[in-house]
């Protein structure tokens, strides 16, 4: 597990630092729409493991092809880190899109995003327990905003009423998401990100797809017009958008966004998609967080610059003797 904590501590070279922040920025966008996408399935009878199935499943069969083409007959890269590969398939995609969509299903969803979105604050947690990268102090002051941020999206200091169920998935999902910038940020394994990305998407839809089949993950569908903003379209659209730019795009993107930048800037950089979901949600669904939610989101955004001003003040701690 030890491969799972890599992370860039050295500045990286100005066109390679800018082309991660242009590929995270598309992924965290493509990211974004996926819960207002998912919500109108779901509130025309589709449950959360099968849109999550048909959306994996999707994904799957466009990224794939390209990623075995991208292995250029190296194999034994895929056989080596076959583990890695199952790992990322339950985690960061099986887990983390039903955890989710089932957090959107019982609430809101901005806020379900913002609580999943916590998940940098437990990437910096991880870095620093498993490889010794102990933060710098502006690092730390970011995770205190995000944890400030997160009391506040939780509107915990009020008496209105929350989703328990809600939040308990979406923390299920901010650990899917932790491991998705975790292991994609690892350059070791010789993987490259597209056949890393389509290895976990086939993990993922065969996964989803098993439990269906036994009756584990409830799959139920519908051919009902989906409504947003107002108009009405079918079905297979926004299950088309899922799969292709939700998904696909989105997680190719940010394999190769988390290679350029690291697992703990990448993850800082993706909560852009909060900023996305949030839009997304206002146009497609007319739903917007309450204030108190908004202003928590802004102290977990205000993370992304502490972190980034505190990338040059990591302190690797060697292990002491025995």
């Amino acid at each position: 597990m030890t491969s799972l904590a890599h992370d860039t501590v050295a500045a990286a070279p100005r066109s390679r630092l800018a082309g991660g922040l242009g590929l995270a920025v598309v992924s965290a966008a493509s990211f974004g729409a996926s819960g207002a996408l998912a919500r109108g399935l779901l509130d025309t009878g589709w449950s959360a493991g099968a849109a999550v199935g048909v959306r994996v499943g999707i994904a799957a069969l466009v990224v794939a092809p390209f990623g075995a083409l991208a292995l250029h007959g190296r194999w034994h890269l895929l056989r080596r880190n076959a583990g890695l590969v199952v790992l990322y398939g339950l985690l960061a995609v099986a887990g983390a899109q039903f955890c989710y969509f089932s957090a959107v299903s019982t609430m809101q969803v901005g806020p379900a995003l913002l609580i999943e979105y916590t998940a940098p604050a437990a990437v910096v947690l991880w870095l620093w327990l498993r490889q010794g990268q102990r933060p710098g102090p502006v690092t730390l002051v970011g995770a205190a905003l995000a944890a400030a941020g997160l009391v506040l999206v939780l509107d915990l200091l009020s008496d209105t009423e929350l989703s328990t169920a809600g939040v308990l998935w979406a923390l299920a999902a901010m650990v899917g998401a932790s491991a998705y910038f975790l292991i994609s940020a690892d350059e070791s394994n010789g993987l490259p990100p597209l056949a890393l990305a389509g290895g976990g998407l086939v993990v993922g839809a065969v996964v989803l797809g098993g439990l269906g089949l036994v009756g584990l993950l409830p799959m139920t569908a519908s051919t009902r017009p989906t409504t947003y903003g107002g108009t009405s379209v079918p079905w297979w659209v926004p299950l088309l958008a899922l799969g292709v730019v939700t998904a696909a795009l989105a997680y190719t993107t940010g394999i190769a966004a988390g290679r350029r930048l690291g697992s703990r800037l990448a993850s800082f950089v993706a909560l852009l998609e909060v900023l996305a979901g949030v839009g997304f949600a206002w146009l497609l669904l007319d739903e917007l967080p309450r204030p108190v939610q908004l202003a928590g989101g802004v102290l977990i955004l205000a993370g992304v610059v502490a972190v980034k001003l505190g990338e040059r003040t990591v302190v690797r701690v060697e292990p002491t003797p025995a």
